[in-house]
């Protein structure tokens, strides 16, 4: 069978990088429009489906790229390489900040960190053979963990989980799930992980705490991550990560039911048949999450079962119109620069998670106070754009834009040139 691009699955896929990228790059980060920030706790704003919906997108590829559905020594070691590519990428940029240099400070040690970003991106995204590329990711690997647990005093609070890392995790396991199992395992697999994990974190007494509760802070989840991810969490909490160890449990069904939408797209049958069945799917998973929402609350945070189905649910209907207008009406007018964000996510990822700490460490005396210091990102913020607004947020808002103009300009010129980056 030849393996097909489908337009819509990678029109998708570019407006919903374009929105993180809005999100993750506000002009002033004191004056984001509601929708523009996750839920405080329980609920769901548009933020808050970027990543579910980058997870079940990934799912929904792995048959697309796999059409033949063959497993041998050679495949696993394909899909572990690229998981753990992923999975070091993810970390690196939770590294890039507090690299040290020999004392160096300033413009000197932001040249030495993007010589060292420019060589781990080369590593992880380069195309060499097989065995060179387990090496260096192994090898990187290594290093980080050594590095975090050395004892050494720059490294010894680096997040370890993320976004990217548990992409990665998701997309082993599925992949796996995909060329070992048949539909049906995999439907009992998703609905065994949710049900397990609802009962975990309702029913587990909490060490040290009491009975099972979803608070802030003091959930099984977040238990488990102050024992297991001490001192590697992220830097705006305290006892837990938003990407923790559970919470990752119940993210693989998004990308299970991804698989499952990947291979009904995958099936010998006329496209409205299957545009029927994803609408069906899309709003049944979305009803399931909303009815489950009223026990085990919808929160992005703690990745809850309803918060799976009802994100699934969206994100199935979303793709399912996508599909319709794209691949059966064949109407692709006006798409072409979500389509070129879709097709190069990796780079922008990765690019855009380093640029703006680079930009942070070029300071400067503030022209309107010499006394003080500024850096290059709020300069460039203060002065360029935000002078030409009267709202605040407004203003913040198109600071995320010109970035995201400036990435689509960027994005455009590896498009015709055929510049795909990989990891």
């Amino acid at each position: 069978m030849v393996k097909e691009r489908l337009i819509s699955l990678d029109v998708f896929r570019g407006l919903t990088i374009l929105l993180m990228t809005i999100v993750n790059n506000p002009g002033d980060w004191g004056n984001v429009y509601p929708p523009l920030l996750h839920a405080d706790w329980h609920g769901c704003t548009p933020t808050d489906l970027v990543f579910p919906f980058f997870v079940f997108i990934m799912g929904v590829a792995v048959p697309l790229a796999m059409p033949d559905k063959f497993y041998d020594d050679t495949t696993f070691s394909k899909i572990l390489i690229r998981s753990l590519r992923m999975f070091c990428l993810g970390i690196f940029f939770n590294f890039f900040g507090k690299i040290q240099l020999f004392g160096l400070e300033g413009i000197p040690l932001l040249i030495g960190r993007i010589a060292i970003t420019i060589a781990v991106g080369y590593a992880l995204m380069g195309s060499f053979s097989p065995k060179i590329k387990n090496i260096l990711a192994f090898s990187i690997l290594f290093i980080y963990l050594f590095l975090a647990y050395s004892g050494i005093e720059a490294y010894h609070d680096v997040r370890l989980p993320g976004v990217l890392q548990r992409i990665a995790i998701v997309y082993f396991v599925v992949s796996l799930l995909y060329l070992k199992t048949s539909q049906k395992t995999q439907i009992i697999t998703g609905a065994v992980l949710l049900l397990g994990y609802w009962a975990m974190m309702t029913l587990i007494p909490v060490p040290g705490i009491g009975e099972a509760n979803l608070d802030k802070g003091t959930n099984l989840a977040a238990w488990a991550d102050s024992i297991l991810l001490k001192g590697h969490m992220y830097s705006g909490t305290v006892t837990w990560d938003p990407e923790g160890i559970l919470s990752t449990i119940p993210s693989i069904v998004n990308g299970i039911i991804g698989l499952l939408i990947g291979q009904i797209l995958q099936r010998d049958t006329t496209k409205i048949l299957k545009a029927q069945k994803m609408g069906i799917a899309g709003t049944v998973l979305i009803f399931l999450g909303l009815m489950w929402d009223l026990v085990f609350p919808i929160n992005k945070s703690l990745w809850t079962s309803s918060y799976v189905l009802y994100t699934t649910g969206l994100a199935t209907v979303f793709l399912t119109i996508l599909y319709y207008i794209i691949d059966i009406a064949d109407y692709k007018k006006g798409f072409k620069p979500f389509l070129i964000w879709g097709v190069n996510p990796m780079i922008v990822f990765f690019a855009s998670q380093i640029i703006p700490q680079a930009l942070v460490m070029i300071q400067f005396p503030s022209p309107k106070n010499p006394e003080e210091q500024t850096n290059l990102l709020d300069f460039l913020y203060r002065f360029w754009i935000a002078p030409f607004f009267s709202s605040p947020m407004a203003a913040s808002l198109a600071g995320a834009l010109v970035y995201v103009g400036i990435w689509t300009f960027i994005l455009w010129i590896f498009y015709k040139n055929k510049l795909i980056f990989k990891v």
